[in-house]
């Protein structure tokens, strides 16, 4: 398992509740320029629409600019691949105010492209700050400790 993206930013700005492994519908473009690491997961969210999921946002750069289709749009909604029982509970989830589905992390497994989902609900501003402390705090402890 190769992590091609990381959402780093969600850790910091939701908190996780739950996650899910979902499969995703890609042209051939759209793998090969994720394999090269070429996209960004930020501001991406996951949406329920007719009884399906989808992938709202997911920034992909082209893989050769010079021999882009002509369909080619960078930020296309792309169908995600989750069993029924998991997009019902999801939905049903998603009803309660402030909950949404965000993307953590695009990864290969067994040669095919996964994402990583989590229902996730948003952090207060002195939540955010708090974490901030306890991260300066670890990295205060562990500079002691590499001193000794």
């Amino acid at each position: 398992m190769s992590i091609l993206l990381e959402n780093k930013k969600a850790f910091f700005d939701y908190e996780i509740l739950e996650t899910f492994e979902a499969g995703l519908v890609l042209h051939g473009w759209e793998v090969k320029s994720l394999k090269n690491k070429r996209g960004n997961l930020a501001g991406s969210r996951a949406i329920i629409r007719g009884g399906e999921i989808f992938l709202v946002g997911l920034d992909i750069l082209p893989y050769q600019p010079e021999n882009m289709p002509k369909d080619f749009e960078k930020e296309r909604t792309i169908k995600l691949l989750l069993q029924k029982k998991e997009i019902n509970s999801l939905e049903g989830r998603l009803t309660q105010k402030g909950l949404t589905v965000v993307p953590l992390k695009l990864y290969t497994k067994n040669g095919r492209i996964k994402i990583e989902l989590a229902l996730v609900k948003g952090k207060k501003k002195f939540e955010k700050r708090e974490s901030i402390k306890k991260r300066e705090a670890k990295r205060e402890m562990e500079r002691a400790m590499k001193s000794r």
